[in-house]
């Protein structure tokens, strides 16, 4: 079976406390994905549309998925979101929304413009690490994504 070892995660995370803990729980799964972290939603869209400080060749290689905070300075993540599923370069990289927010609407929401997963941030690190590690199985080692779009 191939994996997706190699794809580029992006995470758009703006609290240093949970962005820590991921990488922790990524380390905890023995996920060796590089990652690239963006801390709000006007950088995310800057990364992934590579204007501004990501404007030069290599400063934002495309990832193979995106783990995307909801709740966002500036662009909030549901906005995010919808641009990334109406742009037709950008709707293929499967987005999964990683928050704290069990708001029905949010869910609703989230699926309803495009996310391909919604996951709630357990309030424990023992839970967030086995979440983490049921997350980065399923999309880098069962689900096959697509190549990475240049």
């Amino acid at each position: 079976m191939a994996t997706n070892e190699t794809q580029l995660m992006l995470i758009v995370e703006d609290n240093d406390d949970d962005y820590f803990a991921t990488m922790r729980a990524f380390g905890k799964a023995n996920l060796a994905n590089p990652v690239r972290r963006c801390t709000n939603g006007d950088q995310a869209l800057d990364y992934l549309f590579q204007r501004g400080e990501f404007s030069a060749p290599d400063a934002a290689p495309r990832p193979g998925i995106i783990l995307l905070d909801l709740n966002l300075p500036g662009v909030d993540g549901r906005d995010v979101l919808r641009t990334i599923k109406e742009n037709r370069d950008l709707r293929k990289i499967p987005v999964v929304v990683l928050t704290t927010s069990h708001s029905e609407l949010d869910i609703e929401e989230c699926y309803s413009a495009g996310a391909n997963s919604y996951v709630q941030k357990p309030v424990n690190f023992e839970g967030f690490i086995q979440a983490i590690a049921r997350l980065s199985d399923y999309w880098l080692n069962v689900a096959i994504l697509p190549k990475s779009i240049k």
